[in-house]
């Protein structure tokens, strides 16, 4: 089983959350991963380039002089790549680079890249995250005073002549957060929204390329639940589906 350390807004450690590895996939295959983040990146490119080729340019398509007898080397039509003004040879044209993996192994590269954060000490829960309005300062200084969970220090050394400079070298990088949530919750999007590097998504939402691309995953305690008993569903058998009995 795996240890997720819950701290409260103020940075106080509360208590932990457990996971069970084998939810999640129970190992990483780091080639599903690759393909998986190559493929929303294919998703993300604009393929809205566009060069003229022989076919967009203007001028006849006529035979500029005649095949022999001229001295010259043969030609055709002026619009040939070969001139000034001629179209492009393989022009490029607009494309959507986009492609589509099986859906089992979609989802399953989403489980590899939680349980990845899990496993390297990236993940962390915030307990108490409750906004009635949207409050830019009340989240920033949630994510600010909460400590890196993959330092192991000792805490004693920690209270003794202890700069600020260090302090905040033990605290979460707030350019590279993932702040998981259960639900769409506007008040909590508008609130970290204009935090510099934080990205905020329901945990229904998640995929592969942002959980990897965030160097820590920030969960509540309702984005935790929600994300164990996604995990735990299993996918519905298709309907008419043949079935067998032993």
């Amino acid at each position: 089983m795996l240890t997720i350390p819950v701290f409260n807004p103020a940075g106080e450690k509360v208590g932990e959350e457990t996971i069970d590895p084998a939810d999640f996939g129970g190992e990483i295959n780091k080639q599903l991963l690759h393909d998986v983040v190559l493929m929303h990146l294919a998703a993300r490119r604009v393929g809205t380039v566009n060069t003229r080729g022989r076919a967009d340019v203007a001028g006849s398509g006529k035979k500029l002089f005649r095949q022999k007898g001229t001295g010259n080397a043969r030609a055709g039509s002026k619009r040939t790549n070969k001139r000034k003004g001629g179209g492009v040879a393989f022009a490029r044209r607009n494309r959507d680079y986009r492609y589509s993996m099986p859906k089992k192994a979609v989802r399953a590269a989403v489980r590899m890249a939680l349980l990845s954060k899990f496993q390297d000490g990236q993940a962390i829960v915030l307990d108490g995250l409750a906004l009635s309005h949207p409050k830019t300062k009340e989240v920033a200084q949630a994510l600010r005073s909460i400590r890196r969970p993959d330092l192991h220090e000792d805490e004693a050394v920690e209270s003794v002549g202890e700069t600020k400079a260090h302090a905040l070298s033990r605290t979460l990088d707030r350019r590279s957060i993932l702040l998981g949530i259960p639900t769409h919750d506007p008040v909590i999007h508008r609130s970290a929204r204009n935090i510099e590097g934080v990205m905020v998504a329901p945990v229904t939402e998640f995929n592969t390329y942002d959980v990897l691309k965030q160097r820590y995953l920030v969960l509540t305690r309702e984005a935790l639940a929600r994300l164990k008993e996604q995990v735990k569903q299993k996918p519905a058998r298709r309907a008419g589906a043949a079935t067998t009995e032993s």
